[in-house]
């Protein structure tokens, strides 16, 4: 069934829309003690992604140390379309509502929010009691340094001077400056991998994700190109252009899952290492018994030959992850600084700063352009798109006149992004980390929520008030 972009929007149902009440205790220096959330998902007229919510929120609630955390939530059914899967489903929301308590504990005080972020963050004790084995090793834990790097900085409390010092001397105009941390459990999954050699010594790959501009096909040919390499007397460089990726199906890939979650470029990466890892333990005999003979040969004359004695060059892995280190965590944060025209409400991101811990990238290029689309397609999320219903339950937002997505205006004017390479983890793919999703990074999406609160901000500095928990 085909259908047109507006009953398309109709029918896709968007973002599940949550209430949420708390009741939070902490100390007289700002750190919490006890949290309890009252949370309601409206889930729309069927279950669709939604019985999955509730762990995915309180995944995303867990970056900071809560104390003592309590919860009561209720998946809703309404009247509406069906809410379903769309870039962190859950874990956006958790993030928000993790941040709207720590500020609310922060105007508590008058005190700077950051220093109420940072008191909160967990040390590696607590982070093992909220994530379990999620939590790996002391030495993995980034988040803190990441957020020191941002936050804690002298250019950052500068340019918070700064932001000060504007407000002070502009009425209809007012600046903020946030920094927001995120951390994202990774949960590995099974992924299949086939690698095949023709005769003419071309390469083709299957595996079981699907490339819809997230990179994954480039990352499975470099680990192609990289593994096969040593077969080659250049050490593999020129092999990549002879590598190709087919889209397989449910037929040539029966197990080939989902491409969802931060995992599929990690997994199906490893999938193919070790298909081919087999297909260089058959060769490499071949190749020392040739290059005994006449010195070392080129890649084409070892495939010739290896057809000739028959060897299969063909090969199919199906890996599956260590129980023990199936899941781990991943550690981002980012600042912004906002201009807020308070007469037109014209919203202008001066600047954002990201820092997100991929471990050993596996393509920096990709990480890289994967980290800036995510936190733009979050910045519409935050402040411009609007999915609204009428009373009874159709979509009035379906289409581009009426749902307004990030356009070349909504990038921030100055955009720095940097991927931290954590300790390197031989458990892991390469020592990388899962970079992308099923569109692109989940962690840089979340850290938006650094770009939401800052018009609210700005907006009630105005009126002489810094509460902006009172505004969501």
């Amino acid at each position: 069934m085909y259908l047109d972009r507006k009953t398309d929007m109709i029918m896709a149902g968007g973002r599940h829309p949550m209430k949420v009440k708390y009741s939070v205790g902490f100390k007289s220096d700002g750190r919490v003690t006890a949290l309890h959330l009252d949370l309601s998902i409206n889930a729309g007229i069927s279950p669709d992604y939604s019985p999955v919510m509730p762990n995915a929120v309180i995944g995303s609630l867990k970056k900071y140390n809560w104390g003592a955390l309590t919860f009561d939530i209720k998946v809703c059914k309404t009247n509406i379309s069906s809410k379903s899967a769309m870039r962190a489903p859950g874990e956006v929301q958790g993030s928000f509502i993790a941040e709207t308590i720590i500020e609310h504990v922060a105007s508590a005080f008058s005190a700077d929010t950051n220093t109420i972020r940072r008191k909160n963050l967990h040390d590696f004790e607590s982070l093992k009691v909220f994530f379990g084995g999620s939590a790996s090793e002391a030495s993995t834990y980034s988040l803190v340094t990441i957020f020191d790097k941002l936050a804690m900085s002298p250019d950052y409390q500068l340019r918070a001077a700064i932001v000060e010092h504007f407000n002070s001397g502009s009425r209809w105009k007012k600046r903020g400056i946030s920094c927001v941390p995120i951390t994202y459990a990774v949960t590995l999954r099974p992924a299949p991998g086939r690698v095949s050699i023709l005769k003419d010594g071309s390469i083709a790959i299957e595996v079981g994700g699907v490339e819809i501009g997230q990179g994954l096909w480039t990352k499975v040919k470099q680990m192609t190109a990289f593994v096969l390499g040593q077969l080659c007397p250049d050490g593999g460089e020129g092999l990549l252009d002879k590598v190709r990726v087919i889209q397989a199906d449910s037929l040539s890939m029966i197990q080939g899952g989902w491409t969802a979650g931060s995992t599929t470029s990690e997994t199906s990466c490893e999938a193919v290492r070790q298909s081919c890892a087999a297909l260089v333990e058959r060769l490499k005999p071949i190749r020392e018994d040739m290059d005994a003979k006449s010195g070392m040969v080129a890649w084409s004359s070892l495939i010739a030959q290896a057809t000739m004695a028959s060897v299969n060059l063909s090969a199919q892995a199906y890996w599956t992850p260590d129980p023990t280190t199936g899941s781990y965590l991943n550690y981002g944060a980012a600042g912004s600084e906002v201009e807020v025209d308070v007469l037109t409400g014209a919203t202008t991101i001066l600047r954002s700063d990201l820092v997100y811990d991929c471990g050993q990238s596996l393509n920096p290029a990709v990480d890289l352009g994967q980290v800036e689309g995510a936190f733009v397609q979050g910045i519409g999320f935050f402040t411009n798109e609007e999915y609204t219903t009428n009373s009874d339950g159709l979509v009035i937002n379906d289409g581009t006149w009426t749902y307004k997505i990030p356009t070349v205006d909504t990038i921030p004017k100055q955009f720095n992004v940097e991927l931290y390479n954590s300790s390197r983890n031989q458990k892991h793919v390469l020592s990388s980390k899962g970079e992308t999703c099923d569109l692109s990074t989940m962690v840089p999406f979340h850290q938006n929520s650094s770009t939401l609160r800052l018009p609210a901000t700005a907006i009630l500095t105005l009126c002489g008030h810094i509460f902006p928990f009172s505004l969501w």
